[in-house]
This record gives structure tokens, C-alpha cells and sequence, in this order.
């Protein structure tokens, strides 16, 4: 299926500087990919860590590969040396990893930290105060993190057709961010469903596949 152009555009134009869009192409082939890239897209979210080697070294080098989906620690080395940031890190057990291949690899890694904020169990993230408590370890102990970077917050919505519901776990991530981070920070939160209420609840990155790709088969 050729990408969304007319959608593409249309986002873009709506999210006018305000957030960076990742555009989510798990499942979506290195032709797909390349045919949003050459519209000028350069950030681009995947899940599934052999899908991301796979693909990575077939497209352009300037592309900013976000890994959107539940990392597990044995995985990270395999995406270390190329990935742009890394969102959805969920424990310190998993930071620490992030931190430890980075400097085998001499790099600095941004990450964020996953907040559960959806009713479904099936999400993973911290709570509130895990997330608190991580925080104070890694802030506490700077020496040790000098090859890692936590540059925000990343969550997801519940899957609901209650706007009301969408909009009070995106304002809860929105506190939770303003408590512990500044403006020049990422407040990841957003999809294809709910990425304008998203962003007027102050994301300031999208993640939006089906829009642009067009649904998974």
C-alpha cells in the first residue's frame, strides 16, 4: 500500500514545530520507509528489534531510529550503535544495560521513561512513584551514568472511545513531565487516534503509523 501523502502533509501542517512526528513503520517494508523519506521525513519508530537490523543498514544513514517498542535488556546490543533514542525504557535494570552497551560503543544514548498512565494491564511503564524513585537513583549518581541521557516521558493512552478518559491519563502524564523535567525535555504521547488531543495536552512527540502507512495487514 504507497504511503499517505495528502495525511503526511496534513499532520505535518498540524503539528507546526510544536511536536516532532515519529512515524511508526513497524511491519512496513524498506520501500515504504524510503517513499515517506524522500517526502522528508527522517524519524521513524519501530517495535521489534530484529525487524530495526534488519532494516537499518538497507536506508539512508540520517535517519533518526526511535525503538518505540518493550525493549528487553539481552536486545539492547544489537541496536546500540545506530538507534537515536529509546523510548519505552520501563526499569532501571534495562537504564543500566542502555548504559553499559553505550560505552562499549562510545555513544551517548538518549532515552525516555515509560509511564503507565492506560486502564489496560497489558501497557507497560512505571507508576508514579517508580518512576520518583528512578529518578533520585539516576540523578543522585551522575558518574555512574555519563554514557545515558533521560530525556523525558513517554506513555500511552488507554485504547477508549471516552475523550474524556484519552484526555485525563494525558494530562497525568503532562504533570508527572512538568514535576520532574524541563521544557526542553520530549513528552512522548500520541497515535494515530488521539495524537491532536495529544498534543493539546502539551506532547511534543507523536508516534503515528496506520495514518501514514495505512493499517497493518
Amino acid at each position: 500500500m504507497p504511503i499517505n501523502k495528502e495525511a503526511y502533509y496534513q499532520i505535518k501542517s498540524e503539528l507546526d514545530g510544536k511536536a516532532v512526528l515519529v512515524a511508526v513503520s513497524k511491519t512496513k517494508t524498506v520501500e515504504d520507509i524510503l517513499a515517506l523519506y524522500q517526502e522528508g521525513q527522517r524519524d521513524f519508530g519501530e517495535n521489534y528489534v530484529q525487524e530495526l537490523v534488519d532494516k537499518q543498514p538497507l536506508l539512508p544513514a540520517d535517519i533518526r531510529w526511535h525503538f518505540i517498542g518493550h525493549l528487553q535488556s539481552n536486545k539492547v546490543k544489537y541496536i546500540i550503535s545506530f538507534v537515536h533514542l529509546i523510548q519505552g525504557v520501563d526499569s532501571l535494570k534495562l537504564l543500566k544495560e542502555i548504559a553499559k552497551q553505550a560505552a562499549k560503543v562510545g555513544r551517548v544514548i538518549d532515552v525516555l521513561l515509560q509511564v503507565h498512565i492506560a486502564q489496560e494491564e497489558t501497557k507497560f511503564g512505571l507508576d508514579a512513584d517508580e518512576l520518583s524513585q528512578l529518578l533520585l537513583e539516576f540523578r543522585s549518581t551522575p558518574s555512574d551514568w555519563s554514557n545515558v541521557r533521560v530525556r523525558g516521558l513517554m506513555g500511552m493512552a488507554s485504547f477508549s472511545d471516552d475523550q474524556a478518559v484519552v484526555k485525563s491519563e494525558f494530562a497525568q502524564l503532562k504533570a508527572l513531565f512538568d514535576q520532574h523535567f524541563t521544557p526542553g525535555d520530549f513528552l512522548s504521547m500520541g497515535m494515530s487516534g488521539d495524537y491532536q488531543l495529544a498534543v493539546n495536552e502539551g506532547s511534543t512527540m507523536v508516534r503515528v503509523g496506520s495514518l501514514l502507512f495505512g493499517k497493518r495487514g
